[in-house]
């Protein structure tokens, strides 16, 4: 079956008040229209026609080149005259053999079971329509159906009757057609309404005084088919989104404290036996191991946690790894390039950045470590930072086997700290340290006898 979708992204979204049009604001972490290109790909189409209008040059700059570039073909609309006008822009480029699905870039949520439903609808008699039931159509099209609850047509609430304004069925504006079908249709619309705009509903009317039965597919779903024009709209539908992932994720195993209080902006893998407690946000892509526990208020961006792993309350994580039984926070920052090796841990108020933590290494408090590697069963103390950068250049600190460092100890990269060496608290280390050595740099105490602290000098 030949499928070519055409997704309408024409509209300027005033009510958005922004200057970023309205289907790239984001939802879950990526873009609203990223949402429908994803759902759209699920049934295989050999094109997608992108219209846009307002502001196309930001929707190309986000999607061109992308994941969606090789199937997209660009379409602009220059005047925003109706979906059916937007629809017509596309035409010329849609082939007469193909299923039609046209969807909307201000509609994130759609299903992809859905979409092939309808086209499997639109198969049998070259129309088919997506509605919903719904106990509030103000402002909505609504679905007019005969006596043998056949649609002969789809009414706008500003050109309907007050008996066809209490009908609860209404259009979600997602259709589907055959192509050779829709381009004879898209001839035929007029502006003879209360918008003076071409509407694609019209040619459900049109169909159906030409004898064609006009196929439909009810969904139950609300948030499926809710199209975003503010951004309270968009809120409630991140919330939506979010408790229904939620939801997905307790019924796959996963241990959550609160389901209305979890944030999965992109992807999210768990073991088994895991356990999330309120207010944690992933970002990205990120694979959870078995027996994972996830303190309150955390983040993570882009990571990989091994199995048995702790992380506490308060820490941030970006595009890391870490491998099995490592303790994590509570506060910690771990930044891109970060590799924790078994049984590493990494305590309160301590940032790394580039760093390889070798296994059984701690690195407990106030401390930062940035491009820098650690081998087995190191111990950092408190106040310890890898002196990294000299204002224009990056440099090394490696640090072997077995060795202690004292608290507030500044090393001075590039250095290297040898297997077992130990620095005494307080030292500058600008050198190598040998194996076993013990390191001490710091100047040397003097005390001063009789020394009386300054007065305040009173006011005359």
């Amino acid at each position: 079956m030949h499928t070519e979708v055409v997704v309408l992204a024409a509209g300027k979204g005033t009510r958005m008040y922004s200057d970023l049009p309205k289907v790239l604001h984001a939802l879950a972490g990526k873009p609203m229209l990223t949402h429908v290109l994803e759902a759209a790909l699920t049934v295989m189409p050999q094109k997608v026609h992108l219209v846009t209008g307002f502001q196309s040059d930001l929707i190309k700059q986000r999607y061109s080149p992308g994941e969606f570039s090789e199937k997209l073909n660009w379409v602009e609309q220059t005047e925003q005259l109706g979906t059916g006008h937007a629809v017509m822009q596309a035409a010329p480029h849609i082939q007469d053999n193909a299923l039609v699905l046209v969807l909307y870039g201000d509609v994130p949520l759609i299903k992809p079971g859905s979409l092939s439903g309808l086209l499997n609808k639109a198969a049998d008699s070259g129309i088919a329509v997506l509605t919903l039931v719904t106990d509030t159509p103000h402002g909505l099209g609504r679905i007019v159906r005969d006596n043998k609850n056949k649609i002969v047509a789809i009414v706008e609430e500003k050109d309907a009757t007050e008996e066809q304004r209490r009908i609860t069925e209404i259009n979600t504006g997602i259709m589907a057609f055959n192509a050779g079908l829709l381009k004879s249709w898209l001839q035929q619309l007029n502006t003879n309404n209360a918008q003076g705009e071409y509407y694609l509903t019209d040619t459900v009317s049109i169909a159906h005084d030409a004898g064609i039965e006009i196929n439909s597919l009810q969904t139950s779903d609300a948030d499926e088919v809710q199209g975003v024009n503010d951004r309270l709209q968009l809120s409630e539908l991140e919330r939506s989104y979010q408790l229904n992932k939620a939801r997905q994720l307790a019924k796959s195993g996963v241990t959550i404290a609160d389901v209305n209080r979890l944030d999965v902006r992109g992807e999210l893998q768990a073991g088994r036996d895991v356990i999330l407690d309120i207010n944690i946000v992933f970002e990205g892509k990120n694979r959870i191991g078995n027996r994972v526990t996830v303190g309150p208020n955390v983040v993570l961006i882009n990571c990989e946690i091994g199995d048995d792993c702790e992380i506490l309350a308060n820490s941030h994580l970006e595009s890391v790894v870490v491998e099995q039984r490592c303790t994590i926070g509570p506060f910690a920052r771990l930044r891109p390039g970060t590799v924790l090796m078994p049984g590493a841990k990494i305590g309160n108020f301590v940032e790394t950045k580039k760093a390889i933590v070798g296994p059984g290494s701690k690195i407990n408090h106030l401390s930062y470590v940035g491009d820098a590697e650690l081998g087995a069963s190191v111990n950092i103390g408190a106040g310890t930072i890898t002196c990294n950068y000299d204002g224009v250049n990056k440099f090394k600190t490696t640090i072997k086997d077995g060795v202690f460092v004292g608290s507030n100890t500044a090393l001075v990269a590039p250095v290297t700290v040898g297997v077992n060496a130990t620095i005494g608290a307080g030292s500058v280390i600008t050198h190598e340290v040998p194996d076993q050595d013990l390191a001490v740099a710091r100047g040397k105490q003097r005390n001063i006898s009789g020394w009386k602290r300054p007065v305040k000098i009173k006011a005359d």
